[in-house]
């Protein structure tokens, strides 16, 4: 109540009328593209209500097996994710092995790579004729041209790729549940003879399991709902998976009732794992917040410090370091099989780029644009979300938040067909437009942004309001001179991660983009698809790789920047 308007009538519609308006923006925001997707799943060509294409996703072989060969690569990555980062969680967590901040940071790293891009530097080490690897083998065997050590263009390539881009989630999660196992419970069983095989069989990793199966249903669903890495090696190899094959029913000639069925079986599974996330860290108690329960007892590794250490850099080297050099190295030789001497360096492909290749600077403007704009927007809507979700200064505010992370659930490519259905039609056509990009990055990045901005809220006492309160402040002057200052940092961590994500993306940009409105992302699958060269894809990859790293160094300098990286999982 204002006290001194002697109007509380006023200040009471003026936040019912923001309960209103924010309501409306994220139904417009995820309600609607999802009610045309359950909408076009149930019409056929003609118009008229029917199931036959749910249907078809059981009868049609052609549908049937891109989803069960989806499901089988899926848990195949989870349980890789699994053997590869419980290993080295609990290395860079409870031993004395050197460098283990520096490990930490490095898989950190992973989470900046566009899985996509990642795809496409694995292309230039195993592919079957020109990759390094293969090259390097060839010479070093005296092989024939025809033969090759690896072939990324399988479904053990494309698994192997996977399992390289989202390893650090599992990671994440195993070795912040690590840090809250207090010591005591392990020196017990080593003072009662236990020894490090002992206690970690019986105490820690007992302790961590919920943390670990957590992971893995992340990792799987990671791996169901992905677009990049299938669409850079699984189409080349000749098959498809479950989002390619949704993608493909756009192409001539499209069948957009058939690929909004299709994108169901999707938002179905991923609610059923993040609810059987949800369900497994909520019953043992886990949380995802940050923090430590207690201080963790370091194991010395001893003789096997020499071995662990060798893992440690062969996981980096597969997921960082080598498809980082692949990409440098591509961008600056004139071929990719020309080695790296001083004599090949050239800026060939740099000014190709960004002088000759036309379409660049309409993609570099429409992708930069875009991402300081969907970052501002969305970090506001997110703000005003979460204040009135943390307050609650009228009633129904909760059900905000409740729309404000339903899109978690629902995957970009599904996303991407909802939208397309939704603003294609005559009445809402912004089809062809930076608006539709523009809803699309909102809605995808809703989640995260209100998450971080709301536990920024949480972290603010109330009492702290309520003496400005008193003191005769009203509502948004304590907003603006209590709350903001305490939550800055908060705000423009989230304003800078979804700057990132937004750039990076690409599930839903490639239904959505036309050549008027075309995005890095999407012009370097283009490139790729249409075989114009991995020299130039490689430099719009290290643009994309440049500005991410530099957005994220700043926010690493931010006081209380960690907890973003875990509430986004």
């Amino acid at each position: 109540m204002d006290l001194r308007s002697g109007r509380p009538w006023l200040h009471l519609d003026f936040l019912k009328t923001g309960l209103v308006l924010l309501a409306l923006v994220l139904g417009l925001l995820i309600v609607l593209p999802m009610a045309w997707l359950v909408y076009y799943s149930f019409i056929d060509q003609d118009g008229g209500l029917t199931l036959g294409n749910y249907g078809l996703l059981v009868t049609d072989t052609t549908l049937l097996r891109p989803f069960l060969r989806t499901l089988g690569i899926a848990v195949s990555v989870g349980l890789l994710c699994c053997i590869v980062a419980t290993p080295l969680a609990w290395l860079a967590a409870r031993t004395d092995l050197p460098g283990r901040r520096i490990l930490r940071m490095l898989v950190m790293a992973s989470f900046v790579t566009p899985p996509f891009l990642g795809a496409i530097a694995w292309e230039i080490l195993a592919a079957p004729n020109t990759g390094l690897v293969n090259e390097l083998f060839r010479h070093l065997a005296g092989q024939q041209r025809n033969e090759h050590l690896v072939n990324i263009y399988t479904i053990q390539g494309l698994t192997f790729v996977m399992t390289c881009y989202t390893f650090p989630y599992v990671f994440t999660l195993v070795a912040n549940g690590l840090d809250r196992i207090p010591s005591d419970l392990e020196d017990a069983s080593s003072i009662l003879g236990g020894g490090m095989t002992t206690t970690l069989r019986r105490i820690t990793i007992p302790l961590v399991l919920p943390a670990l199966l957590a992971g893995a249903l992340i990792a799987i669903l990671q791996t169901v709902t992905a677009f990049g890495e299938p669409a850079i090696l699984a189409l080349p190899a000749g098959f498809h998976v479950a989002t390619t094959k949704i993608w493909s029913l756009f192409q001539y000639p499209p069948k957009p009732e058939l690929a909004a069925a299709a994108s169901m079986p999707l938002f179905l599974i991923a609610i059923l794992l993040l609810q059987g996330k949800s369900w497994i860290l909520g019953r043992k108690g886990y949380t995802i917040q940050g923090g430590k329960s207690g201080q963790a007892r370091i194991t010395p590794l001893g003789k096997w410090k020499p071995v662990a250490m060798a893992y440690a850099a062969l996981i980096l080297s597969l997921a960082i370091v080598l498809p980082y050099f692949a990409l440098f190295k591509t961008a600056l030789t004139r071929l990719v099989s020309d080695p790296l001497t001083f004599e090949n360096l050239t800026l060939e492909h740099f000014r190709f780029v960004f002088l000759e290749y036309s379409p660049t600077q309409l993609a570099m403007w429409n992708t930069f644009s875009l991402g300081i704009l969907t970052a501002t927007v969305g970090t506001f809507i997110a703000l005003m979300t979460a204040y009135m979700v943390s307050r609650s200064p009228v009633r129904g505010s909760a059900a905000l938040g409740v729309l404000a992370t339903i899109p978690i659930a629902v995957p970009s490519i599904v996303l991407g067909v909802g939208i397309f259905l939704a603003y294609s039609q005559p009445e809402l056509r912004l089809y062809g437009t930076r608006w539709i990009l523009l809803l699309a990055f909102l809605t995808i990045a809703m989640p995260a942004a209100y998450q971080q901005v709301h536990a920024a809220f949480q972290g603010v006492h109330v009492e702290l309001e309520e003496a400005s309160r008193i003191l005769g402040s009203g509502r948004l002057q304590t907003l603006r001179r209590i709350t903001a200052p305490l939550i800055r940092t908060s705000v423009i961590a989230t304003w800078c991660f979804v700057f990132v994500s937004t750039i990076r993306e690409l599930s839903a940009s490639i239904l959505l983009t036309t050549a008027n409105t075309n995005l890095v992302s999407v012009m370097i699958y283009n490139l790729n698809e249409n075989g114009n060269g991995l020299g130039p894809i490689s430099v719009l990859g290290i643009v994309l790789l440049g500005v991410s790293v530099t957005v994220i160094a700043l926010v690493n300098r931010l006081p209380g920047h960690r907890s973003m990286q875990l509430r986004q999982i």
